[in-house]
């Protein structure tokens, strides 16, 4: 009797067709994703053709607000089976126009995202610098609906105004843009800590929930690793977290404190950080980055503490809850007071 084969068999033409499979998949995937920008680019225009002509019509008297309950009984009449074109949807689309129409600049970026997350950040910001700003974040970050809610009742405008991330003169020479890429604070309430929770509660909390961290932090963050080995001297360290950055080309060390911030913390992250640019980074890497994350910190003593430390480096506080959005606005509406106040005394 003849034996059979032992072990794997040889690929036939069926696996080796199945191999190239793959490749196809990935241009179906592109290419709906091509055809969904195209019909959601559409869509926004035609919005924002009918949203121009409601409004022009308006303002020239030619219409008056009950009009437009007609137009959308007319459209509900003829086009049986078409839907959005209500009366309150076609007042936002009237106030869509009107928001973005005097800025060319601004009004490109609408186009880039669906239509539900200008809904949210038309009726929800009170600024137009407000509503640059959440549009310019939203087309970079790639934000979901809801990771965009989250941004809006974290009130990140209102922090990235009143507090930006405070960084060392050595960040600002090597990193000049780094600025625009860090916070001063990062809220982390998805990791549900107790109020007496320890710095490894928090490690195993930001690995655990690794996905919404990287969230927070920005599109850009690549996850290295955990408790990154570092060895100097014959001696064993562990950096707590490591990333990478895209766009500032670097690593990013980031130490854990569940503490206020003291100022001999910068001494051992700017130790990782040298040992990370003489052992790790590679020749066409940009020199790294250090991240002290705090429970708390002081400005004076975080400004005193880094104005003299030759360390790429910066200090950044972690919040386990939402903050006060309602206190921050009024903080930020006595900034807009004070800075208008200056304006005009200059």
């Amino acid at each position: 009797m003849k034996k059979l084969p032992v072990g794997r068999p040889k690929a036939g033409k069926e696996d080796t067709a199945e191999d190239g499979f793959a490749e196809i998949v990935a241009l179906i995937q592109a290419a709906r994703q091509r055809a969904f920008q195209a019909v959601n680019t559409e869509l926004i225009d035609l919005y924002w053709r009918i949203g121009e002509h409601i409004s022009r019509k308006i303002a020239a008297a030619e219409w008056g607000d009950g009009v437009v309950d007609r137009l959308a009984a007319h459209i509900a009449r003829t086009q049986p089976g078409l839907r959005g074109f209500t009366r309150p949807n076609l007042f936002r689309m009237r106030q869509f126009y009107e928001a973005y129409s005097s800025d060319a600049i601004v009004s490109a970026l609408p186009r880039q995202l669906p239509w539900t997350h200008n809904l949210i950040i038309l009726s929800q910001s009170k600024r137009a610098e407000e509503r640059e700003f959440y549009l310019r974040m939203a087309v970079q970050e790639r934000w979901s609906k809801r990771e965009l809610e989250r941004q809006f009742k974290n009130a990140l405008f209102e922090r990235v105004v009143l507090s930006p991330a405070k960084v060392s003169p050595a960040v600002r020479q090597s990193h000049p843009q780094a600025g625009g890429v860090f916070k001063d604070a990062y809220v982390v309430e998805f990791l549900g800590l107790p109020e007496g929770h320890s710095e490894s509660d928090l490690h195993r909390g930001l690995l655990a929930k690794l996905k919404a961290f990287l969230i927070e932090l920005g599109r850009d963050f690549c996850f290295v690793g955990s408790e990154f080995p570092v060895q100097v001297g014959g001696r064993d360290f562990a950096l707590d977290l490591l990333f990478f950055h895209r766009g500032l080309n670097c690593l990013v060390a980031i130490e854990l404190k569940v503490g206020r911030f003291e100022p001999e913390y910068l001494g051992k992250l700017s130790f990782y950080v040298e040992a990370l640019d003489r052992d790790v980074r590679k020749r066409h890497e940009n020199p790294a980055i250090g991240v002290l994350l705090c429970a708390s910190k002081e400005d004076e003593v975080v400004e005193y503490a880094l104005s003299r430390t030759a360390s790429p480096a910066l200090i950044a506080e972690y919040q386990t809850q939402l903050p006060d959005k309602a206190l921050l606005q009024a903080k930020l509406h006595e900034f807009y007071l004070q800075d208008q106040a200056g304006e005009d005394e200059a």
